[in-house]
């Protein structure tokens, strides 16, 4: 590194983003190392801090919590890795040791910060700090392209738990075997289409919805039945002799959303929600209580899905091909979350290049 600066995308205010000189990071504790960051990624979670949803905002934030990069530097605690090593870390970083961790929960570590977040900054930029990296860091397969690789960091992990998660609830009722029913996803975004794709691994019929025309376009390359929600609700009574979903996947972080899973799925079904929700909930108690409704909610342990993801990846190489639609270079970054927010493009990888 000849330079002490890095180009960097900071969010200053609510929807005030902006390509600035940072510092470049350096080690703070033993056990971190340094990244030089190759591809961040674009993330609909980035829109809820974009928005000025996630919270009071104290300071500028340097954004983004998908990477791929190469190791430039490491602690002295750093037992696993060495420069030169290309790597992929999940946005959710945690010590592997702690009551948590050693369940598999690796979202609610004990130790765990977040990329991209006032207490750990992100990874849009050409640098970036990696904490508690033993723990955290995987190596770049060889045999996927790194602009793929890069789904591995969030959307696909995540995307293959919710419905993972559904179906192992599902399974209590009959635990020796498998139930092969009916799944709705709500949102297909990127999460929701991995979720798809992951879910058409494990149920017989999977069910997508959302608002925009050109994401059921995809849903439906992904393998997903996908309509708008008045005709959905039609189809799925069909399918189900009009019980309802075994299990809804809510991908979107939205109230209405929630709600919407409450009215699809079946008595004593699923609903498996991994978007980010930010606000007060009000749920339908009378429903809940009348369906025995069974739910799973949250942060995706990234580090425990991943090695099962990168499966998912490998084996759906070809429907993923085209699924990151533009990389850029991170000085477009400010346009680019203003046409990612209006929904006029997917998903986008910004490219880093050291001056």
């Amino acid at each position: 590194m000849t330079s002490k600066t890095m180009r960097a995308v900071v969010l200053s205010a609510a929807r005030e983003i902006s390509v600035q000189d940072k510092p470049i990071p350096t080690v703070q504790n033993g056990g971190d190392v340094i990244v030089r960051v190759h591809l961040a990624g674009l993330c609909g979670s980035e829109l809820h801090t974009y928005r000025g949803h996630a919270g009071p905002q104290t300071g500028p934030i340097v954004m983004g919590h998908e990477l791929v990069g190469e190791i430039v530097e490491i602690g002295p605690d750093v037992k696993l890795w060495k420069q030169g090593d290309k790597v992929i870390s999940p946005f959710s970083l945690s010590c592997g040791a702690c009551f948590y961790c050693d369940r598999g929960h690796t979202s609610r570590c004990e130790k765990q910060t977040l990329l991209g977040t006032p207490s750990h900054d992100g990874a849009q930029a050409e640098y970036v700090r990696i904490s508690m990296a033993d723990a955290c860091l995987f190596r770049q397969p060889e045999d996927i392209p790194p602009h793929l690789t890069l789904l591995l960091a969030d959307v696909v992990p995540t995307g293959l738990s919710m419905a993972h998660l559904a179906l192992q609830i599902l399974n209590v009722d009959k635990p020796e075997k498998e139930v092969a029913g009916v799944c709705v996803v709500i949102g297909c975004g990127p999460v929701g289409l991995c979720a798809i794709t992951a879910a058409r691994e494990r149920f017989r019929t999977v069910f997508a919805t959302d608002l925009h025309p050109k994401r059921l376009e995809l849903a439906t390359k992904h393998g997903a039945a996908a309509l708008p929600l008045d005709q959905l609700r039609t189809e799925l009574l069909k399918a189900t002799d009009g019980r309802g979903a075994d299990a809804v996947l809510e991908l979107v972080g939205h109230a209405d959303a929630l709600l919407t899973a409450t009215e699809l799925v079946r008595p004593y079904g699923v609903i498996s929600s991994g978007g980010v929700h930010n606000q007060t909930l009000e749920l339908p108690g009378k429903v809940m209580y009348g369906k025995n409704i069974r739910m799973v909610f949250g942060r995706c342990s990234v580090r425990t899905f991943l090695p099962e993801a990168t499966n998912l990846l490998r084996n759906n190489i070809d429907l993923f091909s085209t699924f990151v639609e533009e990389t850029v270079s991170v000085e477009k970054a400010q346009e680019y979350y203003e046409r990612f927010e209006r929904n006029e493009v997917g998903k986008v990888a910004f490219r880093m290049k050291e001056d």
